[in-house]
């Protein structure tokens, strides 16, 4: 089938290209009339910080928006001096006005902490506790009365905050600036980074120019990549117009998009040029290309968008979003490789060979590298094999102290006001500020009958959380209604209290607080009360991250599993043997474990840090090591796929197992290697991203490719299949019978 589409795009080749060209208009107009934005809402379903979440939002919707912290600070004197005082409160008055905003904090303001009753008569306690004891540091809470839909929302309201700021900083106050608002609306230059796409393209030209010795062959790949990832990118601009769409998804689309498509095309151009050397007419040549390296290109791609798909089954809205878009990508990039490519092939015909940058003519006798390779391997499989094996064993072994969080502010860029404005707080009013937990609770009816047993729940319950470990402070019980002179019988239906921790929020220590207080404190303090504990959710960013690290530590091994046996199966299907189905899925974990590992050692220890400009180390970002299986576990199909299917076609013509492999890696050994170093200057041209999230992606799918080829599909594969060749092509009866063939030849 592919054989005949094929011979069709390129015979058809003008009508072809003229759809592609109006898909890509057609998609720009509409991005441009779209003009949708992503954004990152993170949920995780079934948990306590999702439902804390909810009930916010349906009993507090105006506190349920986007939040900001305008932070204070003068060198000498006090804020409380009459001159600063006043700036201050002007300033607070200008953010007041600011349209969207819901309601404004004061440093100066006394905040209740504690309630006692004496026979019916409420005793109230306060504290100043925005503002340090000396006067010169002190923060506001300003809450907008939506959530951030765009960016261009958030950096309009960034720009706001900085001009209401103005009588402060004219009083000779320093004002920093943190928070969700500022974090989307003020993001960190974008540097270099801002051209990661040309970058790698024009990494990728290069590698193709000395591939090839020629810029009309080199054109081919790089031509079809540029027109897949921008009908992509513009497909996905209208899709975030009406949908909700993470911030990586784009990103890692981009970095698939190119990746895969340039490699696509470049396996079915190696194939083509192949043949014509044989002397095949050009249609022969597009249909023969397509019917063999198009086929592994369609079985590839497949293996790629179920890994990516499969990210469903973790449970978590923002990754299976993730992965749905850069699936659209690599989806994009398989049509553009099986259709454009060969209709651009038919339209150069006989002038592939143009632009000649060099010519080779090696001669008869030449022997490449490859061939030398394969046959090295051949004569020490047992060496090769073990040292491969060995450093891989020796990569994995940091996972073991792999940690996970999200990335704050106190990790970025030291230019940028909000990590000043949080290193502020971190240092003036300890590192659980920065964390806060938020208590929401689910009241029950509240009557004249239950009114004081109502109260005196709420007593036991601040009592108890206040005297928790690692707890520096809580507030009263904030309801979300209560009775007035115009409606006496207005009852609160929910209340909310703030926990500030002693410990940071990626501190593990915040983990098991957050484990103390849902398994014991709160149920203890409840018991036998008016509130069910059952009713008190404990929520905030912090608890939502660790909420969102323990549902991807319960759903990995699912996804991993189910992952792994489909390619299992996949393999078997294609290649009618349980040995390589086996050890490639082994290997796959193999060279999987070892990128993390090196993840680890870069990002948590801090080694070579500086080479790949992060600022300081950070922990694992919960949602990375499962979005580098998904791409890593396909990619590494990819390459075991072309490797593979050249090994069985030598063997099925042969009937000599060790002779074909040493053919097989000879044949593809070069190809697969520029394949790879394209796909490695793609994905490291997105290191120098100053998103940590983006720089760790980056630099893990850069380490996974470069272990993946070298270590795995150059040295182990070969290797050990030279080890049991009898064993290579064994296939039980029965199962050969029950399983249906796919043909990646």
């Amino acid at each position: 089938m592919l054989q005949r589409l094929g011979r069709f795009c390129a015979h058809h080749h003008r009508i072809v290209i003229v759809v592609w060209l109006a898909l890509l208009i057609g998609a720009g107009v509409a991005a441009v009339a779209r003009n949708g934005q992503p954004k990152d809402e993170f949920s995780v379903p079934g948990t306590q910080s999702q439902q804390a979440l909810d009930l916010l939002s349906t009993e507090f919707p105006s506190a349920s928006g986007a939040g900001a912290t305008v932070v204070f600070k003068v060198s000498s004197g006090a804020l409380t001096d009459a001159t600063q005082e006043a700036a201050v409160n002007a300033t607070l008055d200008n953010i007041k006005k600011i349209s969207g905003v819901s309601s404004v904090s004061s440093p100066f303001a006394e905040t209740p902490t504690t309630i006692t009753w004496d026979e019916g008569t409420p005793s109230v306690q306060t504290a100043k506790q925005a503002i340090t004891p000396d006067g010169q540091v002190g923060f506001a809470s300003v809450t907008f009365d939506a959530p951030i839909t765009s960016a261009d929302q958030a950096t309009s309201w960034f720009d706001q905050l900085q001009q209401a700021a103005q009588p402060a900083t004219q009083a000779g106050i320093d004002v920093t600036f943190g928070g969700a608002v500022v974090d989307a609306g003020n993001p960190a230059p974008p540097g270099v980074s801002e051209y990661s796409k040309y970058i790698g393209l024009g990494v990728a030209v290069i590698i193709l120019l000395f591939a090839f010795g020629s810029a009309v062959s080199m054109s081919v790949p790089i031509g079809t990549a540029v027109v897949s990832v921008t009908i992509s990118t513009f497909l996905t601009t209208v899709l975030e117009a009406s949908f909700t769409v993470g911030s990586i998804g784009p990103v890692l689309g981009d970095m698939l998009g190119l990746a895969v498509c340039i490699d696509y095309s470049l396996f079915i151009v190696s194939k083509y040029r192949s043949l014509r050397d044989e002397g095949q007419e050009t249609l022969d040549a597009v249909g023969h290309a397509l019917g063999t390296a198009g086929t592994a290109v369609l079985f590839a791609a497949i293996a790629v968008c179920l890994a990516l798909c499969g990210l469903i089954l973790v449970g978590i809205p923002y990754i299976t979003q993730v992965g749905f878009v850069a699936a659209g990508y690599v989806v994009m990039s398989m049509l553009a490789a099986l259709t454009l490519v060969p209709a651009l092939l038919g339209a150069i015909g006989n002038h592939i060979n143009g632009g000649r940058i060099f010519h080779r003519d090696h001669g008869p006798d030449f022997v490449g590298i490859g061939a030398r390779w394969a046959g090295f391997i051949d004569r020490r499989r047992g060496l090769v094999g073990g040292v491969a094996l060995v450093i891989l064993v020796v990569l994995i072994l940091p996972v073991r102290s792999m940690t996970f969080g999200l990335p704050d502010d106190g990790d970025i860029d030291p230019a940028l006001t909000q990590q000043q404005s949080f290193q502020l707080i971190d240092e003036n009013f300890g590192p659980g500020q920065n964390g806060s937990l938020l208590l929401a609770i689910d009241l029950p009816t509240i009557t004249d009958q239950n009114m004081v047993q109502v109260l005196d729940a709420f007593e036991k319950l601040q009592t108890a959380v206040a005297g928790a470990q690692d707890v520096a402070r809580v507030s009263l019980p904030i309801p979300n209604n209560f009775p007035t002179s115009s409606d006496p019988s207005a009852m609160p239906t929910a209340a909310i209290m703030q926990v500030v921790p002693t410990v940071a929020p990626n501190d593990p220590a915040a983990t098991t607080l957050v484990e103390n207080l849902r398994n014991t404190v709160i149920p203890q303090a409840l018991e036998g009360t008016a509130i069910p504990a059952s009713n008190v959710y404990v929520g905030g960013q912090t608890a939502i991250n660790i909420d969102m690290t323990d549902k991807l530590i319960e759903e990995l091994p699912i996804y991993i599993l189910a992952v792994v046996a489909t390619a299992f199966l996949l393999l078997l299907m294609a290649f009618r043997s349980v040995y390589v189905a086996g050890t490639a899925a082994v290997m796959n974990l193999l060279s999987i474990g070892a990128a993390y590992g090196v993840l680890v050692a870069v990002f948590q220890w801090g080694w070579a840090k500086d080479a790949i400009g992060l600022v300081t180390t950070l922990p694992i970002v919960p949602f990375v090591p499962v979005m580098m299986f998904a791409v890593l576990f396909g990619l590494s199909m990819d390459y075991e796929v072309f490797l593979i299917s050249r090994i069985r076609e030598h063997y099925l013509a042969s009937g000599d197992a060790r002779e074909a492999v040493r053919t097989g890696l000879s044949t593809v050994a070069r190809v697969i290697i520029v394949a790879a170093a394209i796909m490695m200057s793609v994905f490291a041209s997105f290191v120098p991203n100053p998103d940590p999230e983006v720089k760790m992606i980056g630099f893990g799918l850069t380490i996974a490719v470069l272990i993946d080829v070298t270590l795995v599909r150059m040295a182990l594969v070969p290797a050990s299949l030279q080890l049991l060749p009898k064993a290579n092509w064994w296939f039980p009866r029965w199962l050969d019978k029950i399983l249906p063939k796919i043909s990646v030849e």
